[in-house]
């Protein structure tokens, strides 16, 4: 008969216990260190970085939610490329609430209850030099879903010269399918300027090729003028090999031109492709209409009339362009077009120019600050008289408010006309120069 191998019932039962004793304690261990938000924010945050090839850390209090919806809380974060001196993000507070199943999807639906930042800091060429990072997707990018929204506030976009400060997104719920709606504001900082801006935006729907429109109050401020405007924009979205911007733009404003005691209303429109790429912002090709105050008083002719100072003569043309629009280390701008009359309370144009009705086809060209304090060029024609002006358009302004001083406008320039009829005499193949501060510009530095 075999011996008998099966150890006594009491010793089984005691191992058992020893077996259950050690599960219970290493859960309660672990349970211990789960009960740490810092361990498990831990956990979510390598797990993240690992997944998109981003070192993200944390370094202030953390939270965390296991009941219900998940939720998690980390304060101090960093985001930033491996090996990078720069990091990409930074943020005070990041909050994140999303479903279980989302979670147990393992990354296959991104759908997220709400998302908030508070006071993030985003380097965009530290973004763009991961995102190329990235490699190439056959399939199209996922939009994820935000059931409760998004909100961002205090926040601040970092480039190259220029920076958007405090700037606030705030929308209410986002999917693949709907409309988005959402507000933005903020205040955008370069050279010399300052524009703040607070825009409602509304999204056909979240993806490339889709229409957005946008509406809302921007102001342009320089040292010595200010230029408030109620824009409205109309566009759909792109990206692409020669950067992210806007396909078929057209925007339109109401403005006013104010300096000291000058106020100027207007209304413009722009169209064109938008793109930015390389810290640079173009509209190339672009259109643009100019059009002075009799078009805001027309425009607006059941509301009070703008406010106009008596003594301030017509100084906004009508006119009609086409060129091109870049900002990036300085502004460019290159148009080409036509002014309908040349305006009354414009320098009065030396004969023959200024003895004809003709429209005055015209070039400017301009590269600099982009408070328009550089150096830029004019070329005026009408019928067979040429005019070539290099000014800067401060010292222009400043002479016009001035109510003494020279009676030739601060510019340098050239003119040349086959015939000019002066006090009954007749002078043929006239030229003409100008010539006033050295630092003016004195030959015009017009593209060609």
């Amino acid at each position: 008969m075999p011996a008998e191998t099966t150890a006594p019932p009491q010793r089984r039962s005691r191992k058992r216990i020893y077996i259950f004793l050690a599960l219970l304690l290493a859960a309660l261990i672990g349970l211990h260190w789960l009960s740490r938000p810092s361990q498990v924010s831990w956990i979510v945050l390598a797990q993240a970085g690992n997944a998109l090839g981003l070192e993200i850390s944390a370094g202030g209090a953390s939270e965390y939610r296991l009941r219900g919806t998940p939720m998690i809380v980390v304060r101090d974060l960093l985001v930033r490329e491996p090996g990078a001196e720069k990091p990409l993000l930074r943020a005070e507070r990041a909050y994140l609430s999303l479903p279980w199943t989302t979670i147990r999807a393992a990354g296959d639906s991104l759908d997220i209850e709400r998302v908030e930042l508070d006071a993030p800091q985003i380097d965009i060429a530290a973004l763009n030099h991961w995102l190329a990072t990235r490699p190439p997707s056959a399939e199209p990018s996922k939009i994820p879903s935000l059931s409760r929204g998004a909100r961002v506030v205090r926040g601040r976009l970092i480039g190259e010269g220029w920076s958007v400060e405090n700037f606030r997104v705030d929308f209410a719920e986002l999917g693949p399918d709907k409309p988005v709606h959402g507000r933005l504001d903020g205040r955008v900082l370069s050279d010399g300027l300052a524009i703040p801006f607070d825009v409602a935006a509304t999204l056909q729907r979240p993806s490339l090729a889709r229409g957005m429109g946008m509406a809302g109050q921007v102001s342009v401020q320089a040292k010595d003028w200010t230029l408030p405007m109620r824009v409205r924009l109309g566009a759909l979205l792109h990206s692409g090999a020669d950067g992210l911007g806007l396909d078929r733009l057209r925007l339109g404003a109401n403005a006013r031109y104010r300096a000291g005691d000058t106020d100027l209303p207007f209304v413009y429109g722009l169209a064109g492709p938008l793109r930015y790429r390389d810290g640079k912002l173009s509209l190339a090709p672009m259109g643009a209409v100019l059009r002075g105050d009799d078009a805001v008083s027309n425009a607006s002719a059941a509301k009070a009339p703008a406010p106009k100072t008596a003594a301030t003569p017509n100084l906004i043309p009508d006119l009609d362009a086409h060129g091109s629009f870049a900002f990036g280390e300085t502004m460019q701008l290159h148009w080409r077009g036509t002014l309908a009359t040349w305006p009354a309370g414009w320098p009065a144009l030396p004969p023959p120019l200024g003895q004809s009705d003709s429209p005055l086809p015209f070039r400017l060209d301009y590269e600099g600050k982009a408070d328009f304090s550089g150096p830029a060029a004019l070329q005026l024609q009408r019928d067979q008289t040429r005019f070539d002006a290099g000014f800067r358009l401060p010292a222009v302004l400043q002479w016009l408010d001035a109510s003494e001083g020279s009676l030739l406008p601060p510019l340098s320039g050239h003119m040349s006309t086959p015939k000019i009829e002066i006090s009954g005499a007749t002078l043929e193949g006239v030229e003409i120069e100008i010539e006033d501060d050295p630092q003016a510009p004195t030959t015009p530095t017009a593209a060609r």
